[in-house]
């Protein structure tokens, strides 16, 4: 870019070179252009949830945009009641999840459904983000 504004300024005062001076300040809009959108998408992180709710003797691990709406959506699948023990915010829902699914794996019942016990829960209420 720093080549592109020295070309510019070289071609500057020379009117047969002004088509040299429009191309250069086409090219530097467009950069700037596509610098301040990498910047925006960087700056806009999505915060998201991983989950740890309890139906019956066992517990699901998941994760969510919406950790009170997936607890809804899961209460009114299962045949027992569906309670939220804890929830991790975090800017890596998948990634997160995936920790913790890889972390209980010996425990694990079914899909995202997992044996836990007392010093696992314990473990996963430490976290408040991740």
């Amino acid at each position: 870019m720093a080549l592109i504004k020295k070309l510019r300024e070289h071609c500057q005062g020379n009117t047969d070179l002004a088509s040299v001076v429009a191309l250069c300040d086409d090219y530097l809009r467009t950069a700037d252009s596509a610098t301040d959108n990498a910047d925006t998408e960087a700056d806009e992180v999505v915060i998201g949830f991983v989950y740890l709710i309890k139906s019956g003797g066992y517990y699901k691990i998941g994760k969510s945009n919406s950790a009170g709406r997936r607890e809804y959506e899961l209460a009114i699948q299962l045949p027992e009641r569906a309670e939220t023990v804890h929830v991790i915010r975090t800017d890596d829902p998948s990634g997160i999840e995936d920790y913790w699914h890889r972390r209980f794996a010996e425990m694990r019942k079914n899909g995202e459904w997992f044996d836990l016990d007392a010093a696992s829960i314990a473990a996963f209420k430490r976290r408040k983000f991740m």
